[in-house]
């Protein structure tokens, strides 16, 4: 990267008319965060704002941080990249909203998975070969494969880690939310893979679901040494990404897409997946509500990311059925381990159409998208 460039994304060079663009940028990245093995940061690189991405969160540093303590507001916005991140953290929230309460991807992973990640893999294969196109002829030789194999192995070595048993100390749990939020910034890397690695997912999860109950202060402590860990982790990561990108621009970005490859393998449509569950809340109801009714009737459980099912009567000896109460418990389903598989290989698939078809669709939808990020990594 030449100097000029560098030091025009120190500042926020960001125009109102890009408005449109940045907001699907942020849409995009949106999305990929709600999928496990898929980053915001991956859509960031792919279309073509991620050096100005590292640089924004740069911006918010120790200076700015003493503008807000003495009330210079108008010191602190002629600093941070405001207009930047206000555009794409609108379009994150706009992609978050849409595909939880209006399409609900994560239960479509469930339901249909191979269509989903098939659309993923589609589109950052696509992207590989797209964002090596654009390196300069140069820069293209036998020198930058060592990075890209490199970076290549270091992300399916992170996608292929199996969690293990971590304590809940102070110092693990800040050890956590800095690295975890290193990986969101890191294309092909999942924060939240990052956090079920350091098996820290569900803890995290459980502190959040507490805030507004009677355990609002204990979680509250417990979630401390993550909010501190994530804050440090994403102060000193940005640094040292912007000097990367500042002096060692196109080994940082092969490196970076040889993490897009390593990742393919976690994205692979067809996968035998393996699910961690535990009970996130328990409510207790009247064994005559229809809700519960229709549970004592439900012959298999759903393909979806949470489901009910009941529990212990909480007053069996009670003689009238209106009186009796039963536990009613909500269990998250998470993805923990997947291994790939050919489907035109497998026996136990040969005869599974639907499923090899649907992974197609997405595959093609995946590299049709392609031609759009071409077009919205020059609206910048």
């Amino acid at each position: 990267m030449d100097s000029d460039k560098a030091e025009d994304l120190n500042k926020d060079q960001t125009e109102w008319r890009e408005t449109p663009y940045l907001l699907i940028k942020g849409f995009l990245m949106g999305s990929a965060d709600i999928v496990p093995g898929v980053s915001g940061g991956t859509m960031a690189l792919i279309t073509g704002i991620y050096d100005r991405f590292i640089f924004a969160i740069k911006s918010f540093d120790s200076k700015a941080v003493a503008s807000v303590l003495t009330f210079r507001f108008k010191e602190l916005f002629s600093q941070i990249h405001w207009k930047f991140v206000m555009l794409l953290a609108t379009g994150v929230i706009m992609a978050v909203f849409f595909f939880t309460r209006v399409v609900p991807l994560q239960i479509y992973m469930f339901t249909h998975p191979e269509l989903i990640y098939g659309i993923f893999f589609g589109l950052i294969l696509g992207s590989i070969f797209l964002l090596i196109a654009e390196i300069d002829t140069k820069d293209r030789n036998w020198k930058y494969s060592i990075p890209l194999i490199l970076g290549a192995l270091f992300g399916f070595w992170i996608v292929t880690l199996v969690p293990a048993d971590t304590p809940e100390t102070f110092w693990f749990v800040f050890l956590t939310g800095s690295v975890s939020i290193s990986a969101m910034v890191l294309p092909g890397i999942s924060g939240s893979y990052i956090l079920l690695i350091f098996r820290k997912y569900d803890y995290v999860l459980m502190q959040l679901s507490a805030l507004g109950t009677s355990d609002t202060f204990t979680a509250i402590v417990n979630l401390i040494p993550f909010a501190l860990g994530a804050i440090t982790g994403l102060v000193v990561f940005s640094r040292i990404l912007s000097w990367l990108l500042k002096n060692y621009y196109t080994v940082t970005i092969v490196v970076l897409v040889g993490f897009l490859v390593g990742s393919l393998y976690v994205i692979w449509p067809y996968q035998d997946r393996e699910y961690t569950e535990s009970v996130r809340s328990v409510e207790i109801m009247s064994v005559n509500d229809p809700f519960v009714l229709d549970l004592l009737q439900r012959q298999v459980l759903p393909d979806t990311p949470y489901y009910y099912y009941l529990g212990d009567l909480v007053n069996p000896d009670e003689p009238s059925m209106d009186e009796k109460k039963i536990e009613v418990k909500r269990v998250s389903r998470k993805i923990i381990k997947s291994s790939p598989f050919l489907p035109w290989l497998n026996d136990r698939r040969a005869d599974d159409d639907v499923h090899t078809a649907n992974g197609l669709k997405g595959f093609l939808i995946g590299i049709l998208l392609i031609f759009g990020i071409s077009y919205l990594r020059n609206r910048q």
